[in-house]
């Protein structure tokens, strides 16, 4: 008699899941990843390292091919790392990028073609060691920039063309293309990215632009690119943010008042820190570092479930208000896939643990990711 009950149980068991799952439609089933929850509003994007494109991460690769459309390689296409040395190229990383975008069916986004930071020093000089002219600097950005985006057109789907012009106050940053070029160095940027690539997405990229004065400048910015015929398309706000700031009604004004310059909007480097911060400066100035003091990195051996619940209402208030300028919106990028992962251990104290996105350590989901799946839910009826 108990044997016959034993097998009777799963027996009925599995006929009623048979007929449930015979009932349900596809549409019944519930999206498999943040990608799907958001597909009627924008693309959802992550920054890749090596070891993720190259899947040597292997869970890694695999969260990026479930919850994620749209792919920027973290380092690997900037000046530096492609284009080390006078007539070097180091071509096989974005190359197995790109492999990696299209066996996934995942927008790209190349990164970044002008930028003062990981640029060599040999880019500005001639073989004398003296600064290059104007002209002779424009021959070198247009030799880079036609290169590296005709190498890949019609692959990249788009480009972070210049990176970083502004300095807090919303003025020029005087970097070497500035001082040498002038500020038309941006036109110039746009100009021969345009050449080498007819249909890619141009795009001007930067950080703290939630702050009012360095909002305005770029405005002031891309407005002088759009009068002077350049070619932009877009513009990325970083999104390196904290608990506390910027507040989400200037979150909310920078998309707004940049998507009035009729471009598309993006959040392009999203992340949120929890630790306490260094000093007042809150921007993503990789050049700035402060040294490490008592107090700043309290959760080593994990973050206290108070905290975690003040990221995962953080992302749930940010999500909200990008939902609600979904018609403005084109991408949400992550700057990378665990926190493990993330810049932010290193900015701007370096070996710190920091806890900054959806998936923590052991690739698992934290509250803050299902957050951001009840807010698509709620508001997209996902």
């Amino acid at each position: 008699m108990k044997l016959k009950t034993f097998c009777f149980l799963p027996a009925c068991f599995i006929l009623s899941l048979v007929l449930l799952l015979a009932s349900c439609s596809v549409g019944d089933y519930a999206p498999a990843g943040l990608k799907d929850y958001y597909e009627e509003a924008f693309m959802i994007g992550t920054a890749l390292n090596a070891n993720q494109f190259y899947e040597r991460d292997v869970n890694g690769s695999e969260l990026t091919k479930v919850h994620f459309n749209a792919i920027t390689p973290e380092n690997a296409s900037k000046w530096g790392p492609i284009h080390p040395l006078p007539g070097e190229y180091n071509f096989e990383p974005v190359d197995r990028f790109v492999e990696f975008g299209e066996e996934n069916g995942m927008f790209m986004i190349g990164h970044t073609l002008v930028w003062h930071s990981q640029t060599p020093g040999w880019v500005f000089r001639d073989e004398d060691g003296n600064f290059l002219d104007r002209d002779a600097l424009l021959e070198r950005m247009r030799d880079h920039i036609h290169t590296v985006v005709g190498r890949y057109r019609g692959r990249i789907h788009a480009w972070d063309v210049v990176n970083e012009a502004l300095n807090e106050d919303g003025t020029m940053r005087e970097t070497h293309w500035y001082n040498i070029i002038g500020q038309d160095y941006l036109l110039k940027a746009f100009e021969y990215a345009r050449e080498a690539d007819p249909d890619a997405g141009l795009y001007y990229n930067d950080y703290s632009l939630e702050n009012p004065a360095k909002r305005e400048g770029a405005i002031r910015l891309i407005s002088y690119l759009q009068e002077n015929g350049a070619p932009v398309t877009g513009i990325g706000t970083q999104g390196h943010w904290h608990l506390p700031h910027p507040s989400l009604s200037e979150i909310e004004k920078t998309i707004t008042e940049f998507a009035a310059l009729g471009i598309d909007v993006m959040i392009t480097e999203l992340d949120i820190c929890v630790l306490p911060e260094a000093w007042e400066y809150s921007g993503a100035d990789i050049s700035r570092v402060a040294e490490m003091r008592e107090g700043l990195d309290p959760y080593t051996e994990g973050l206290p479930d108070e905290v975690q619940q003040q990221l995962a209402e953080r992302y749930r208030d940010i999500f909200e208000i990008f939902l609600k300028h979904r018609d403005k919106i084109s991408r949400v990028t992550f700057w990378g896939v665990t926190d493990g992962d993330s810049w932010k251990n290193n900015f701007p104290v370096r070996g710190r643990t920091n806890y900054p996105l959806l998936f923590d350590r052991d690739w698992e989901t934290k509250p803050a990711y299902y957050s951001v799946v009840e807010v698509a839910e709620e508001m997209l009826g996902r």
